[in-house]
């Protein structure tokens, strides 16, 4: 028999009761795409449309591309991207694995982008690792005429990744301005989250719940799991997953735009404000500072709300303004955690500035009791010991 279907057709005839095995349907009918044809062959692309005034979650896309190039900026340290925001290109990945290197391909790539009054994501995907050439160069023209990426941990992972295979492909990957989400959600919603995971933003930021979602951990292996089997399988939830990260993408651009340049619009928790503050605080210190003290106005608490007290009255010193930076150090010592840093400014403050040795004494004094109930590090009880035998040293010379 010259094919398999040959053979296929003699058991058939043979033994007609056997139902014959049905071939399963084409990826690219599963996922609504089509197969574009590039130079280097053929590749598996799935476009989708969506307005501008869409909302993914309880952001509308449309405030991505609206945000003023200078919030921007506030994100990232890469400066302001040069195009404004209409020219921006939202990227994430699908890997054959976490490690990165010569070995790890990019088999699914899905980059969106603002296309007049639409946003247009298109999901590249190779159907064996052979059409990497094609999936690259149907990449590349987008890469081309973006005036800067936003990715979710995209620096240290899915923009090396990429560069490195568009660089064993002979291509050239261009240095553009780059958003990554992962460093400003962390100084936004580090303390009020227990991770960062785009996941946990989508739920407690966007008030987005994933249905049948697959966990990303288990992506790679359905992907080797089709390379072996030709059965399409869980992969159109991969393809789901991928296009929820980039409307992600740009609905979390949108609500930190959103929230730097119109805060009184965004119901914002403390733990938000106090993130703004952060966020601010390189560019226009005044803001920082207004972030910092609404967090507190509205109640943030625990170790975040001590950081908080403790970074404002940092700056109430810088400007001499003692009575302010020693209401913020005493509110911080109340705190039930121990933290040597407000018991040693109120000493200071009390020696250095006031000349009243013995109210430092008894700050110092106070600080050391609190320290060994705490089991505090011997290093900072020594630094507590060497003031206090300084401040008797002066105490008795002024007797």
């Amino acid at each position: 028999m010259d094919t398999l279907d040959d053979l296929r057709r003699v058991v058939r005839r043979v033994d007609p009761g056997r139902p014959g095995r049905s071939r399963p349907e084409p990826i690219e009918a599963l996922v609504g795409g089509a197969l574009e044809e590039t130079e280097h062959g053929p590749v598996l692309t799935v476009r989708r449309e969506y307005a501008l005034d869409h909302r993914h979650g309880e952001a509308v896309l449309g405030g991505a591309f609206a945000a003023a190039p200078a919030l921007l900026g506030m994100l990232t340290r890469h400066g302001v991207p040069a195009g404004g925001a209409g020219r921006l290109l939202f990227l994430d990945t699908e890997t054959t694995g976490l490690a990165g290197g010569t070995g790890t391909y990019t088999f699914l790539v899905g980059a969106g982008q603002a296309e007049g009054d639409r946003f247009v994501v298109r999901q590249f995907f190779m159907r064996d690792l052979n059409e990497e050439p094609a999936l690259l160069a149907a990449l590349a023209p987008l890469v081309a005429r973006a005036d800067g990426l936003v990715t979710y941990n995209g620096s240290g992972f899915d923009v090396p990744l990429l560069e490195t295979r568009f660089v064993l492909a002979r291509r050239r990957w261009p240095d553009l301005w780059h958003l990554d989400l992962l460093a400003p959600a962390r100084r936004v919603w580090g303390a009020r989250f227990a991770d960062c995971r785009l996941t946990t933003l989508e739920a407690g930021v966007l008030g987005l719940e994933r249905t049948n979602d697959v966990p990303g951990a288990m992506i790679p292996a359905l992907y080797f799991d089709f390379l072996r089997r030709r059965q399409p399988g869980a992969l159109p939830r991969v393809f789901s997953h991928n296009l929820i990260d980039v409307l992600s993408l740009v609905a979390l651009t949108a609500w930190l735009a959103r929230a730097l340049g119109a805060p009184e619009e965004c119901a914002l928790a403390p733990e938000e404000h106090a993130g703004l503050g952060r966020l601010w605080e390189r560019v226009d210190l005044e803001r920082s500072l207004a972030c910092y003290r609404r967090s507190l106005a509205d109640g943030l608490a625990g170790t975040e709300g001590d950081r908080v007290r403790l970074r404002l009255a940092w700056w109430e010193k810088r400007r001499a303004r003692w009575d302010a930076a020693r209401t913020l150090w005493e509110a911080a010592a109340r705190a039930p955690a121990f933290d040597p840093r407000p018991w040693e400014e109120l000493a200071k403050l009390h020696e250095h500035r006031r000349r009243d040795f013995a109210a430092a004494r008894r700050v110092v004094l106070e600080a050391i009791e609190r320290a060994e109930r705490a089991g505090t590090a011997a290093r900072a009880r020594r630094e507590l010991g060497h003031r206090l035998a300084r401040l008797e040293r002066r105490l008795a010379a002024a007797r």
